[in-house]
């Protein structure tokens, strides 16, 4: 029966992560298909395929925060596999469920916001306030304003640095260069996506795993949770949704394929660079940030402001959303198990 429910967890978590690409495909492909360089199709193949290979390159200090620096692990585990078991998939369900909801509302809100929020609302009716790592969570939530200000200004930087660079070529020259090195900067991107991003899920399955039948096991990532996380983010990405990549490579700002190399190489090294240190952070923001930097060089009328304060509300609700929704999961789950015993 445990053997069973942890099988179960598991599957919802790939399944997660799956949603997690389908959801964040627009991060990885929004700039490269909104200058035109490749068509939807080919975009999310190319991103898919950067996605996967981040398992071989990522490492996994994100995962081993996720898995220890947002709840107590410790304190978790001794409440039993139950306590474990039910703690985990309400706070999955409630990521996935405000993921599906933004997704539908076109809004690039933030997977990793959302995991977060979802173990924040599901820990608290166990191991109240005290279950839950202050530091963690602080670094976590700092990083909802730091990442998209990286972003933005190794955005800018790129695009200013490019733009003087090629300043005396022709219009068409510069065009088509950078339609070459924009197939670049979208590998990096998508590389940068899969290293942050999978890696969450890889944190999930090790805390389901070693928080009950492998209680007598040292935490660690190991390497079938590292490739199985890799490849179900790059199957989401490959069947990702159109809908928030028109936000984001249409509606926020015009972008040229100089302005979109910009944008993915100033939020692909803003997020591997912050992967290293093992600091969960949003794609979405990191991107929305690059693109704004870009296009902020052409003046503060190039970007369309409106739909970039409906981005930062989304990005100002995802972690109390989530958290509410794995709480009211989490009620509903103890209520059913209730019932059954």
């Amino acid at each position: 029966m445990l053997l069973t429910a942890v099988v179960l967890i598991i599957a919802v978590a790939l399944i997660f992560d799956f949603i997690n690409g389908f959801h964040d495909a627009a991060n990885s492909i929004a700039t490269v298909v909104g200058t035109r360089v490749l068509s939807p199709n080919l975009a999310v193949a190319w991103a898919a395929f950067f996605n996967f290979v981040a398992a071989f390159g990522g490492g996994v200090k994100v995962a081993n925060t996720m898995g220890k620096g947002i709840i107590d692990f410790e304190m978790l585990r001794a409440q039993g596999s139950e306590a474990v078991l039910i703690v985990i998939f309400s706070s999955l369900m409630g990521a996935i469920a405000w993921n599906l909801l933004t997704w539908w509302w076109g809004l690039p809100s933030s997977s990793s916001h959302a995991l977060a929020g979802g173990m924040i609302g599901a820990t608290v009716p166990v191991l109240g306030f005290k279950g839950l790592v202050g530091s963690g969570i602080a670094k976590i939530a700092a990083f909802i304003v730091l990442s998209p200000l990286i972003g933005m200004t190794l955005g800018t930087l790129m695009m200013l640095a490019s733009t003087w660079t090629v300043h005396k070529q022709t219009p068409l020259k510069v065009d088509t260069w950078f339609r070459r090195l924009q197939l670049l900067s979208s590998a990096i991107f998508s590389y940068s996506h899969g290293t942050n991003d999978a890696q969450k899920v890889m944190g999930i399955i090790a805390v389901v795993l070693y928080g009950t039948i492998w209680k007598d096991r040292n935490f660690e990532i190991t390497t079938w949770m590292i490739l199985s996380c890799h490849a179900a983010i790059a199957l989401g990405t490959f069947f990702g949704g159109w809908r928030i990549v028109k936000t984001m490579g249409h509606s926020l700002t015009k972008l040229a394929p100089i302005g979109g190399f910009a944008a993915e190489t100033g939020g692909g090294v803003t997020i591997i660079a912050l992967a290293k240190l093992g600091i969960p952070v949003s794609t979405t923001h990191t991107i929305t940030g690059a693109i704004v930097g870009v296009g902020s060089t052409r003046g503060w009328r190039a970007v369309k402001w409106g739909v970039a304060g409906r981005i930062i509300w989304a990005w100002v609700f995802t972690i109390p959303a989530s958290a509410l929704m794995a709480l009211l999961v989490y009620g509903v789950a103890r209520l059913v198990i209730m019932a059954l015993s």
